[in-house]
Formats: C-alpha cells, sequence, structure tokens
C-alpha cells in the first residue's frame, strides 16, 4: 500500500490564554511582596509607566471597593482588538490617568549640600554561632594542627550547637590522634555559649554542671542515667530508681530544667516576620465594612510625555511603534491590577458574610467552608478563589489571618450544623489546658467529652490534631502534685 499525502480540513476548539490573560492570572496569585517587586520591575522596563502621586489613581468607593468609573474607557477585549492608530488613541479617555500641568516629567536635581548617612548607625549585623565560635577560637591559645581541629569542629556543628561528625575523621583529615582532637573538643565545649560541641543531649548538660558548679548529686546522677524517664515524665519509676522521695526528684528536675538543652538556639537569627494584611474588615455598628490596604502599593499612570508625543506626530514610525506597545501593555498591567484588587475584594466579602459568627463570638464559631461555596456566591471559578485566598491576609476583629484560614472541612454534629476542624482543635487545645496535671486527658477521654458536645470524632483524629498543635500525649504532659 503506497503512502500518499492529502490535505484535510477540520474544525476544533481550543482554549488559547493570550498573554494578557496570563498576567492577569500571574497576578492574581502574586502575594503583596511579590506584588511590589513585579510593579517595581514594570516601572523598570516599561518608560510609558510612572508612579503616580497619591489620590492620582484608581480610589476606592465609599465602600471600600475599588471604582471602575477611574479606568480606562475601553473594555479589555475592545483593547485587545482596537487598532492603535491616532484615531483610537483621541478616542481613549486619558484624563483618568494623566494629570495635566506645566511641570516637567524631568525631576529637577538638587544640588544642595547634605551630610552623608553615617551607614555604620543604620545597619545592623549580628554573628552565627559558628563566627562566635571561630572569634573565640582564633583568642584561645591553639597551635596551628589544634586551630585546624577546632575550625573542623565549629564547621560540623549544627544550628543546635550538637557535633554531628565523629573524633576520629576529623583526626584523619587533619592528620593528628583522636586523642589530640579530644582535648580541642574538650576547650571548645567551654566556649561560649557553655556546652556547645556536645555530642549528644547527656554530655552538653553535664558540661554546664560542672561549668556552673552546681553541687547536686541527684541532678547529674538522673542527667547520666535517668533521661529516658525524665523525658517520659514518669516521676514513680525516678523515685523506685533512686530510692529518693518524690519532693527531692521535683527538685532535682528543676536544676536540669534550667538548663540550655540547645546552645546554639541563641544564634539561630530567625528575624520576626511582620505581616502586612492585603485587606481590612472592620465593625460598623451591626456590619462589617471590607476596605483594601493599598498602602505600600506603587499607583500607576502614564507619562504625558509619551502622550504629547504621539499627539504631534513628530516622531519616526519605529520609535512610534514602540511607545504604541509599551503603551498597551501598560494599559493592560493598570486594568491587571485593578482587576486583582476587586477580586480579592469581593472574595473576602463574601467571607465574611459566611463566617459572621466567627468575626463576632470567635475561633470556636468557624464554620466549615469550602471553595465552591465562595465561588458559587461571587460567580468565579474555584480555581480563581484558590489563587486569591493563597499568601493574601486579612485585619479582622479577632487577629490576622490568611484567606485560606477560613475554609475548612467540617466534622459531624448531632442536630445541629457541622463544626470546623479548627473549631474542633481550639476546643482541645481548651480541654488540655484546663486538664489536671496530675492526671491529663488521653486521646480517649478527649474523644469521650467531645461525644458529650454532640461531636463525633475518632481517636485517631484527636491524636492528628493534638500532634498538628505541638501538644505532647498524656503520658509526657503529666506533672505531679506536691
Amino acid at each position: 500500500m503506497a503512502l500518499e499525502l492529502h490535505q484535510q480540513l477540520k474544525l476544533t476548539q481550543q482554549l488559547v490564554m493570550t498573554p494578557q490573560l496570563q498576567q492577569a492570572i500571574k497576578l492574581l496569585q502574586l502575594s503583596r511582596i511579590e506584588l511590589i517587586e513585579t510593579i517595581g520591575q514594570e516601572l523598570e522596563s516599561n518608560p510609558v509607566l510612572e508612579e503616580a502621586s497619591f489620590g492620582d489613581g484608581p480610589s476606592p468607593d465609599r465602600d471600600g471597593e475599588p471604582d471602575e468609573s477611574q479606568l480606562p474607557t475601553l473594555a479589555s477585549s475592545e483593547l485587545e482588538k482596537t487598532p492603535w492608530d491616532e484615531k483610537a488613541i483621541q478616542e481613549i479617555d486619558w484624563r483618568e490617568f494623566w494629570h495635566e500641568d506645566n511641570r516637567s516629567s524631568v525631576s529637577a536635581y538638587s544640588f544642595e549640600k547634605r551630610e552623608a548617612l553615617n551607614y555604620e548607625n543604620i545597619i545592623s549585623y549580628t554573628s552565627n554561632l559558628a563566627e562566635h565560635l571561630l572569634w573565640q577560637l582564633q583568642m584561645a591559645s591553639f597551635n596551628e594542627t589544634e586551630r585546624q581541629s577546632g575550625c573542623l569542629i565549629i564547621g560540623n556543628l549544627d544550628q543546635d550547637g550538637y557535633l554531628r561528625t565523629s573524633i576520629e575523621e576529623i583526626a584523619k583529615e587533619v592528620g593528628c590522634t583522636p586523642k589530640e582532637v579530644e582535648g580541642v573538643l574538650k576547650k571548645i565545649q567551654l566556649f561560649d555559649p557553655v556546652g556547645v560541641a556536645a555530642r549528644d543531649l547527656r554530655e552538653c548538660l553535664l558540661i554546664q554542671i560542672d561549668y556552673l558548679g552546681i553541687n547536686d548529686p541527684l541532678a547529674r546522677e538522673l542527667v547520666s542515667k535517668y533521661l529516658k524517664y525524665i523525658e517520659r515524665h514518669n516521676y514513680q519509676a525516678l523515685v523506685k530508681v533512686t530510692g529518693q522521695p518524690l519532693k527531692e526528684i521535683v527538685r532535682a528536675i528543676g536544676v536540669i530544667t534550667s538548663l540550655e538543652p540547645r546552645p546554639g538556639r541563641i544564634f539561630n537569627n530567625e528575624g520576626t516576620q511582620y505581616i502586612v494584611p492585603d485587606i481590612y474588615v472592620y465593625k460598623v455598628d451591626d456590619d462589617y465594612v471590607v476596605s483594601l490596604n493599598n498602602e505600600g502599593i506603587p499607583i500607576l499612570k502614564i507619562c504625558p510625555l509619551y502622550r504629547d508625543s504621539l499627539k504631534n506626530g513628530s516622531i519616526p514610525s519605529s520609535a512610534r511603534d514602540f511607545i504604541q506597545d509599551k503603551l498597551k501593555s501598560a494599559m493592560w498591567l493598570i486594568r491587571s491590577i485593578y482587576q486583582r484588587q476587586k477580586t480579592i475584594y469581593k472574595v473576602t466579602k463574601s467571607i465574611v458574610k459566611f463566617q459572621r459568627d466567627f468575626l463576632d463570638k470567635g475561633i470556636s464559631y468557624l464554620h466549615p467552608l469550602i471553595l465552591r461555596d465562595v465561588a458559587e456566591d461571587v460567580g468565579m471559578h474555584e480555581s480563581t478563589i484558590s489563587r486569591v485566598t493563597t499568601n493574601k491576609y486579612v485585619h479582622t476583629p479577632q487577629g490576622i489571618f490568611e484567606l485560606k484560614f477560613f475554609f475548612s472541612t467540617g466534622l459531624r454534629r448531632d442536630g445541629d450544623s457541622d463544626v470546623a476542624s479548627y473549631s474542633v482543635k481550639e476546643r482541645i487545645r481548651q480541654l488540655i489546658q484546663a486538664e489536671n496535671p496530675a492526671s491529663p486527658y488521653s486521646d480517649k477521654q478527649i474523644v469521650e467529652i467531645l461525644n458529650k458536645d454532640h461531636i463525633h470524632i475518632a481517636r485517631r483524629t484527636v491524636a492528628k490534631y493534638r500532634s498538628l498543635m505541638g501538644i505532647l500525649p498524656s503520658s509526657r504532659r503529666r506533672r505531679p502534685v506536691i
């Protein structure tokens, strides 16, 4: 059978995402910081765009929603198909983005003599654990071989300050004996913070006991032999194996808990991450008002200089095509940012409607909510709701929460509506906080208490929620009563 080439006409439909649509979707899922960085990049790459002063750009109406009347009059579909000729440019209502004045768009240079900033006073720097130890190593009296061993010891410490390699490996690398490395290690373990470079918790605590001069034989014995009982809070076993009364055991454990189990913790330079909410929810009388937080987000407008260049017609055709292309890109960016803000506003307003009890009474009254509920309420797709609620934060009378916080599955409840999983976690946390330390609730007992509240939950689910909240099991929460 011979192979032949034929032409065939076939009609198909497919979804094509234009670059403008891709840009709008990308902006929608960006966090506040990422949006500001993206706008900054566009300001650098697009000469048609410039940052407006406060009040020049689109502002919210009385309800806090962005006012669409302050955007260009061309719809997005029209903007896509309209030829960018002189006639089309004249039909656009530029007054909303261009503010006529006699000032030049180029800022004047200032020749005023000012004192330069002293950067030593405004730049802060904190050393990490390795740098702090290396500085002490340089100040100590070590020969070259010992100094190399010390550098390798410090370089193999984890963030908690524990040594994560063997003495034999360090000795082999330096070319000395393990005994010599052990001598260097003993000296480094007395550096600040004391107990650093220990190989396990037992050694770390014993070093601190010796250095601080704690003369407590019982505390030393507990650390040396019975750390596993201390970890499990098995006080009766400690009384049995040591022959000491419970009061003395509790006293010695108090001494041990005053020591630092992780010497390198104070050098973990994890600064506090402050969250700037994207939207605010205020209670005014008996209603909640939603307001966008546009502070810090640059307001964009079109540079008048390029408008005049297009109107005069005195520029070459190549430059004209370039300006028209950048103008089209700038218009789409402004509209995409506006659409992003308006979508966040609509979604937040819908969440407020569903979670009014939470705003009034707290986390215990959080209702189960899924993306589909909000999507149907605002007339959008679930994927859009998912993008909007990612890395977006709202300030409410109950605190600052990520928008995704308000979406949770529900647990069955007799004779009433379902209860959100966050509310169940809060109930478990309250029960554990109010329990008797000498006889804490087991997971099974918590299940029985929740069943009395008509909340049906499995024991393994209680254990899962407790673990997610960082709460220890009942055997490790037990405290003796003296």
